[in-house]
């Protein structure tokens, strides 16, 4: 059985409206908020409350099993949670802060989420 170490301790887990979790680990949010996107340090609720309560999700158009969540900062940009889902569970592939939405197929918006 494999020990398991402070690099797998999941920081967060949160139910998306989609179905399925959304987790990612310690080790893992520090290498998003110190190496790709240092801008997103301390914003751990602002993440969780995107994949829990997106204004918009949108299906990759290169991965069917990457979903794009989109809430609205309150200032015509978006903070965006990519997250890659396998069965009931997915995990956290990147962020972006402060994107301007581009016209693509969309999954879903929050009042037509289930």
């Amino acid at each position: 059985m494999k020990e398991q170490s402070a690099d797998d301790d999941v920081l967060f887990e949160v139910e998306t409206p989609l179905g399925f979790s959304v987790r990612t680990t310690v080790h893992y949010w520090e290498l998003i908020t110190t190496i790709k996107h240092p801008v997103m340090q301390g914003c751990e609720e602002t993440i969780k409350l995107t994949l829990e309560a997106p204004d918009e999700v949108r299906l990759s158009q290169r991965d069917e099993q990457v979903y794009l969540f989109y809430r609205s900062d309150g200032e015509r940009r978006w903070v965006c949670a990519v997250t890659k889902r396998l069965e009931d569970v997915g995990f956290l592939v990147q962020l972006i802060e402060r994107v301007v939405l581009k016209k693509v197929n969309r999954y879903g918006t929050s009042k037509s989420l289930p």
